[in-house]
């Protein structure tokens, strides 16, 4: 028997063969599925139906269809004991399948969705298990009295007039589905959670500031569903009561393939106006909204976008980690051996001062100055690696607002359209330092021209998307005031709130995690001070070597200002870190990753792909016999084995970039990995790819001609 998982609701697999009764009774008993239907076709055809309980979804019971798909391609799994099997099969409904549900109900017709988003989605799901990616945070105190139902009200009021709130993602149209399009609900219902106040040192989750981080860190660890509407939770603790009412805590998770930090924060204002107006809309429908900027991309031309990158883009062999790979060191050695790491440095208010006058006499701006600071470091690694002070070319990210695009109104409007930025320039230790900053100046605003062009495009058109990353840091420097009406100016919000009895505190963010080794984000606080926060990732970077990075930003922005600009050269700079530790690093990991093995080539571009997933402990040429046997048009790929899910969805990740069809394979055993990878891809905006299995690893012709004809019953149930 060979088989055909299409994901979906309800999920179906199609039992190709005669069919095995005590096989399949067998694996219905040992998978412990919901809700089993048979469908008879033919004698050598059957469908069956897994109908999840209500309330229940296809991803509640993961791998479901992946184990039930192994045990009934493997003769060895057959029970053997005659006629027990007779009840279980009788019992299985003989009914139609009810259609199948692709696109979420009460959506209108989707825009694709952009490079950008398009990116985001691709990183969380080849994401390994761990803290999750692209999830940011804004938290606050609420001071006075709180009203549950008008607050609630407040937040359905922005839903019902913020596309952006309605929105979620759905495979497009197409054969192989053309990428994740964009949808927006008509009416969702938010979903806020309340929690009780509990005192310090209950056994509740609310009760003291540890307790508080242990909320954000819950929050950041649950995955966000794209398919279902909604980027943004609210989540509100009740806090110990005190003289004037009651405060709470609040914290807004969101999710950047639909928001950024700015979205979030105007987004608040909008619910804050709300609140102290009973709860009552504010306004029709906001525009521009995140439909109109999506066909606002659609519109435009790349070419010269394409131009500039052209010039712009990192060249090979750019240097982009401060810090020097320590032979021996393995990844996950850093301080915590796993997940992300921490580390704050902050400039006074006096120091910012002196910072920011010494910018302007050199015709730039703060965050150049972070920048040359970010390039020095990184020259001086690469410098020290090489034993060498020879002009080097270094590149970081730098994140654009993307709201200095020709679109009207995009200042204001809510979505994702912050972007990182590939930034590079040749540090040469001879060369005056004032030609540095100007020189990343320049850069910096070379690219705010094209903002709106993603870094995976600027890789594809560079031909990189195989080799070494462009960048591996990123740089933000976020403008966004800590408190609205801050420096003295009254905000007339505040007096709205006041006239509910209620303050709010200033709102703080914590910065979502970029999947790169390094991340800084620069923003004053209310005092004048710059405050520099570093998230690092333990596989690459210990705790300790990630403070050292920052503590030496901090050094370098600190006295840089005393340099004289007339004499000053790089190499002069270079010398503040004199006597200082060089960081160290794991080596990059690129070379190791998991890549597709290419076993038989398309017939034409276009033609699609077939992913052959190897079983655990298979050989290594498992899947050569299938390449020989199968004359179908795609192109027939494998990995080293072992590949588990994440793996798999890494390697693929171009195919999926590329929006090509896509059909995934495998000898029995490999289903659970397989049918999981198709979960995650349908899960994520793409079209969820077929399944098929059948044969086993086992070298012989008739097992490779067992997946040959599950691979063409896949092809013509897709077409």
């Amino acid at each position: 028997m060979t088989v055909v998982i299409a994901p979906g609701t309800p999920l179906a697999l199609d039992l190709l063969g005669p069919l095995d009764a005590p096989l399949l009774a067998n694996a219905l008993a040992m998978a412990a599925p919901c809700g089993p239907t048979l469908r008879r076709h033919t004698a050598t055809h059957h469908t069956l139906q897994l109908t999840c309980r209500p309330g229940e979804r296809p991803a509640d019971r993961p791998g479901l269809a992946g184990r039930l798909a192994d045990l009934l391609t493997d003769p060895a799994a057959a029970d053997g004991r005659p006629g027990w099997w007779s009840g279980v099969l009788a019992a299985l409904p003989q009914q139609p399948l009810p259609g199948r549900e692709e696109h979420p109900a009460g959506a209108a017709a989707g825009l694709p969705a952009s490079a950008r988003q398009r990116e985001v989605l691709l990183d969380a799901m080849a994401a390994r298990p761990g803290p999750q990616l692209h999830l940011g945070q804004l938290h606050l105190r609420w001071y006075g009295p709180l009203d549950r139902q008008r607050f609630d009200e407040a937040w359905q009021s922005v839903t019902d007039r913020e596309a952006v709130l309605r929105a979620a993602f759905a495979p497009g149209p197409g054969r192989g589905g053309s990428g994740p399009v964009v949808t927006v609900h008509e009416r969702v219902e938010i979903q806020v959670r309340h929690d009780p106040y509990e005192p310090e040192g209950t056994a509740g989750p609310t009760g003291g500031a540890a307790a508080w981080t242990a909320v954000l860190r819950s929050e950041r660890e649950q995955a966000f569903d794209p398919s279902r509407p909604g980027p943004l939770r609210i989540r509100r603790v009740a806090g110990e009561p005190g003289a004037h009412g009651p405060d709470a805590r609040i914290v807004l998770t969101y999710h950047q393939a639909l928001l950024d930090a700015p979205s979030v924060q105007q987004l608040l204002r909008s619910f804050l106006r709300a609140y102290a107006a009973d709860g009552r809309p504010a306004g029709g429908e906001r525009r521009p909204a995140l439909p109109d900027h999506l066909r606002w991309l659609a519109a435009r031309d790349p070419g010269p976008a394409r131009e500039f990158w052209d010039r712009a883009a990192p060249p090979a062999g750019a240097r982009t980690l401060p810090a020097v790979p320590v032979a021996g060191r393995r990844p996950g050695s850093g301080e915590g051996g796993s997940g992300y790491g921490r580390a704050v440095e902050r400039l006074n208010p006096t120091e910012v001062v002196r910072l920011r006058g010494w910018a302007a006499s050199c015709g730039v701006a703060e965050s150049t100055v972070l920048h040359a600071a970010w390039a020095l470091q990184l020259h001086r690694a690469a410098s020290h690696a090489s034993a060498s002070a020879a002009p080097l070319t270094v590149a970081f990210g730098v994140t654009v607002s993307g709201r200095g695009i020709a679109l009207e109104g995009a200042e204001r409007l809510p979505g994702p359209l912050c972007n990182p930025l590939p930034l590079s320039v040749e540090v040469d230790p001879a060369a005056p330092l004032t030609r540095l900053l100007t020189g990343l100046r320049d850069g910096a605003l070379g690219l705010a021209a094209h903002e709106w062009y993603s870094a995976g495009q600027i890789r594809e058109e560079a031909g990189r998307s195989g080799e070494a990353p462009q960048t591996e840091s990123l740089i933000t420097f976020d403008r966004v005031p800590a408190r609205f009406g801050a420096g003295g100016a009254v905000d007339p919000l505040d007096e709205e709130l006041a006239g509910a009895d209620v303050r709010v505190g200033p709102p703080e963010a914590v910065e979502a995690y970029t999947g790169l080794p390094f991340a800084l984000t620069a923003r004053h606080d209310r005092a004048g001070g710059l405050v520099l926060t570093a998230d690092s990732d333990r596989a690459r970077l210990a705790d300790a070597d990630a403070a050292r990075i920052l503590a030496q930003t901090g050094l370098l922005l600190r006295e840089l200002p005393e340099a004289d600009l007339r004499r000053t050269t790089v190499a002069d700079a270079l010398t503040l870190l004199d006597g200082l530790p060089v960081p160290g690093a794991v080596a990059l990991p690129h070379a190791a990753a998991t890549r597709l093995v290419t076993l038989r080539p398309a017939v034409y571009p276009g033609a699609g792909t077939v992913l052959l997933v190897p079983p655990p402990d298979a050989p290594a040429d498992c899947y050569a016999a299938v390449a020989r046997a199968h004359r179908g048009l795609q192109a027939l790929v494998t990995l080293e084995a072992p590949a588990d899910a994440a793996a798999c969805l890494a390697a693929l990740r171009p195919v999926l970039a590329a929006a090509q069809p896509l059909l995934l394979g495998c000898f029995s055993g490999g289903g659970a990995v397989a049918y999981e990878v198709a979960e995650r891809i349908g899960a994520h905006g793409w079209r969820a790819p077929l399944v098929s299995i059948g044969g086993t690893a086992d070298g012989s012709p008739a097992s490779a001609q067992d997946l040959s004809r599950a691979l063409w019953a896949a092809t013509r149930h897709e077409s």
